[in-house]
């Protein structure tokens, strides 16, 4: 069983071991003479053992007493240390956080606030996992990652959730496609339009299904991993593709076309997702993303 023994009374001891003289210690210590005696008797007590000699003129630190002397500073030196290091978690001087991301999001609006956040603490690590949404929460999941910035999945029920933003879609498709000129695209005016898709895992993918069931598109055959290669697959006229607002980055170098779809077609949410408290670091991370990346629709 540990001993009831407060940095008070180590304080003390190792004030009376450096000024060997009761008075000056006490001194030191903002106590009265017998106020002092009394702890450094309570410290004795709960070691079980003497640790001065003590006459009318000098103190005298017993063997057991110059041991535990440095002890007590060793304890002194971790403890301060301890919280040091604690006032600096609290003060966003030091800490971790780690963030998985929806590819779009970790490539275009993401590294602004990771930047801002770095200027603002830069004592902080920041890690950042861009990933499928299945995979942010496999992250999440297994304590990899504090927050992670996703779609919606079936998978979510076991996080807490809130929502960030509203991410609607465009059509993506040459100058020369025959709807590249209308200010908005109507769902039904996709029939017959070949479509380039995302693999089934993405959440854009399963998004754009639900948009287009019901509706006569046709198959391109083609299904790709990234949304480089859905650019140019569009650009050599193989097909159209219809993408959320958030990857609109990846397109702007191709001399291609973005219709947005007509208002009040579904837009895929994007939602924060965690798991437990968070720390004060992590905390200050979703607050900025929150501040930053947070509406109630992309741009709007």
């Amino acid at each position: 069983m540990l001993p009831n023994i407060s940095s008070k009374l180590l304080q003390a001891f190792v004030a009376l071991a450096d000024c060997r003289h009761f008075t000056r210690a006490a001194e030191r210590c903002h106590l009265s003479q017998s106020a002092f005696s009394a702890v450094i008797r309570k410290l004795e007590i709960a070691l079980g053992a003497r640790l001065v000699e003590r006459d009318t003129r000098n103190v005298t630190l017993t063997v057991e007493g110059e041991m535990f002397v440095e002890v007590a500073r060793g304890l002194l030196a971790d403890m301060e240390a301890a919280f040091g290091n604690m006032s600096d978690y609290v003060a966003r001087r030091k800490g971790r956080v780690a963030i998985a991301a929806l590819p779009s999001l970790a490539a275009h609006g993401l590294p602004a606030v990771i930047a801002e956040y770095r200027a603002s603490y830069p004592g902080v690590s920041v890690q950042l996992h861009d990933a499928l949404s299945d995979q942010c929460l496999n992250l999440l999941r297994q304590g990899k990652v504090d927050l992670a910035i996703t779609a919606p999945s079936a998978r979510l029920a076991e996080f807490e959730t809130r929502s960030l933003c509203s991410d609607p879609f465009y059509l993506v498709c040459r100058r020369d496609h025959r709807l590249a000129r209308k200010r908005r695209v109507l769902l039904p005016d996709l029939a017959g339009c070949e479509l380039i898709h995302l693999a089934k895992s993405t959440s854009v993918r399963q998004h754009v299904e639900l948009l287009t069931q019901g509706i006569a598109v046709r198959d391109s055959g083609l299904e790709v991993e990234h949304l480089a290669t859905v650019a140019g697959l569009v650009e050599q006229g193989l097909g159209v593709a219809l993408v959320p607002a958030l990857t609109l980055f990846q397109f702007k170098k191709l001399d291609l076309i973005a219709v947005p779809l007509a208002a009040g077609q579904p837009e895929r949410p994007i939602l924060l997702a965690t798991q437990r408290s968070l720390s004060v670091a992590a905390q200050g991370m979703l607050e900025l993303i929150e501040l930053r990346l947070g509406s109630s629709v992309v741009g709007g």
